[in-house]
């Protein structure tokens, strides 16, 4: 396929990751989806697609192939992919960036979206993509060696972002909400992240999470505002460690049902009001 053929294959797969999510209007978004060429994150062919059965090799070589709304694996055995361009699409625009804006992206994976957050921040701002896989973090440090407002660093995202930062992105499952990303966002700052609870079978957790929800928070002078914004599917955090009873809690929480009702996050302060779920020093609080 030539570069001009190649280029719309990028623009129909924007505008239709795009189109879905219902977030077309966001024409910074659009544009870096447009740009980055996904092909170079995800290795060479022959690329391996998910799907119901397992992943199937994709009888083509030709990148216009990975320009569809699919997940394709960047380590098949271990059910790691480069993620749902639609939900990433939902995801990203929900953090609404500016040009300038300081961007921690914990779970960065081989870059792909890394790539994304960086178009979307501009040469003044800056993305720290945190990826606690050697492998993985090997493979962003080359895929986004031509994006000069990135930083890849290879380490436990429980740690980052260690500078005020105007948005944190998590992009694996976790039952807990960790301080550096509450507690380092700048006013008027926003986190996303799958809260979920993990998927266990009789040989013990399989690395993928049961139940998870994307969660925003909004840091204000005073407090967190928090949104439940979907559903998601994510791998679990491998630096994730915990007991149980804090997952059967949470499970039970989604199996309620009611988080479309959460409006803000208690942090380290006395339960005060209703909340969806609670720990001893943070909770998701309902609205009235």
């Amino acid at each position: 396929m030539d570069d001009e053929a190649l280029a719309n294959s990028r623009r129909a797969f924007a505008t239709q990751v795009l189109s879905k999510e219902g977030v077309l209007s966001d024409e910074a978004l659009l544009r870096a989806f447009a740009t980055v060429p996904r092909e170079r994150f995800l290795g060479p062919p022959p690329w391996k697609m998910a799907g119901w059965g397992g992943y199937v090799d994709i009888a083509s070589d030709d990148p216009a192939a990975v320009y569809q709304d699919a997940l394709f694996a960047l380590q098949h055995q271990r059910h790691i992919n480069n993620g749902s361009p639609s939900l990433h699409a939902r995801g990203i625009h929900k953090l609404a960036l500016r040009e300038g804006d300081i961007v921690c992206h914990v779970g960065a994976g081989s870059g792909y979206y890394t790539a994304i957050l960086s178009l979307l921040v501009g040469s003044s701002g800056h993305v720290t993509a945190v990826e606690f896989d050697a492998e993985l973090a090997a493979r962003a440090e080359e895929n986004l060696h031509a994006y000069p407002n990135v930083r890849v660093v290879h380490g436990n995202g429980l740690e980052w972002p260690r500078e005020p930062t105007d948005a944190v992105y998590v992009n694996f499952a976790i039952h807990f909400l960790v301080a550096a990303w509450v507690e380092r966002l700048r006013v008027g700052g926003r986190l996303i992240l799958p809260l979920g609870v993990p998927d266990v079978d009789a040989r013990g957790p399989t690395g993928l999470a049961s139940y998870a929800g994307f969660f925003l928070f909004r840091r204000k002078e005073h407090g967190y505002a928090a949104e439940y914004l979907c559903p998601v599917a994510f791998v679990w955090g491998e630096a994730v460690k915990s007991g149980f009873d804090s997952y059967r809690r949470l499970e039970a929480a989604f199996y309620k049902g009611g988080m479309e009702q959460v409006r803000a996050l208690r942090w380290k302060g006395p339960r005060q009001g209703k909340e969806w779920y609670s720990e001893v020093d943070w909770g998701l609080v309902f609205g009235a």
